[in-house]
């Protein structure tokens, strides 16, 4: 890595983290000393919450949540592939199923996890299930568009050397579309991180969301701060380690963006 490079990183990094930090020093400052019992210091809820990470329940917690996002997250990227490969490769079965495709996309899906729930009990299957639910629809979309927007002249190449089917998908349509899947797959993690914490709200008895819902329950408001704030840290987390993934994979990509870029 150039000098350059490692700079130019390096500005991006304080960039995108200067802001939050002085958010959360001025948080910090102005809430010291607070009596308020639905606002209280950032120091004790900083403190309380490290405990529970230290010796409490927090870590079983955090990985029962994360195995249950991986899990339904990689069901959904599955599926969402599979389908989307097939309705984008045949338009006119895309066409009779598009008006339901549209509906169920429209369907708010954390309305339909007290469903899976009383349907499938309080395990960890329900959860998988409804992450893999509300997961799906972006990735699903998402590929077809990406197989639809392959450049015909790259299909056509490849049908006149009589490449196989099954070779022309894995050579010429997935590396067509993985931008869009990709970006599809980075709209899906947000969504469950959502429906994983709402799916542990319902009828749970370990994961972040039933951290915070144990916590309100018990009126610690401290606690209760604290696990919303882990919450969004991992969920932050989560999607910068994505975003890294996603330049490292779609490398060729991003360096023919910067030629075309640089060209015109």
């Amino acid at each position: 890595m150039s000098k350059t490079h490692a700079r130019s990183t390096f500005g991006r990094t304080v960039e995108g983290f200067w802001l939050p930090v002085l958010l959360f020093a001025l948080w910090w400052w102005a809430s010291a000393g607070s009596q308020s019992i639905y606002f209280p210091p950032l120091a004790t809820i900083v403190s309380l919450t490290w405990a529970d990470l230290v010796r409490g329940p927090l870590p079983g917690f955090i990985l029962f949540s994360l195995g249950n996002l991986a899990a339904g997250l990689g069901l959904a990227t599955a599926v969402g592939i599979a389908l989307g490969l097939l309705l984008g490769w045949m338009p006119a079965v895309h066409r009779v199923v598009d008006p339901l495709l549209q509906f169920f996309r429209a369907m708010p899906k954390v309305a339909l996890v007290p469903l899976f729930i009383g349907a499938l009990g309080i395990g960890a299957l329900p959860k998988v299930y409804s992450i893999a639910l509300g997961c799906v629809w972006p990735i699903l979309l998402n590929t077809i568009d990406g197989v639809r927007g392959v450049e015909p002249g790259q299909l056509d190449m490849a049908r006149a050397y009589r490449i196989p089917l099954a070779l022309r998908i894995r050579r010429v349509v997935l590396p067509a579309a993985a931008p869009q899947i990709v970006a599809g797959v980075r709209v899906a993690l947000s969504v469950g991180v959502v429906v994983m914490v709402v799916s542990e709200i319902y009828g749970s008895q370990q994961g972040m969301g039933y951290y915070v819902l144990n916590a309100s329950r018990a009126f610690d408001v401290p606690q209760t701060w604290g696990g919303t704030l882990l919450i969004g840290l991992v969920g932050y987390a989560l999607s910068t380690t994505f975003v890294l993934a996603e330049r490292w994979f779609l490398r060729w990509h991003f360096a023919r963006a910067q030629l075309l870029g640089q060209s015109a």
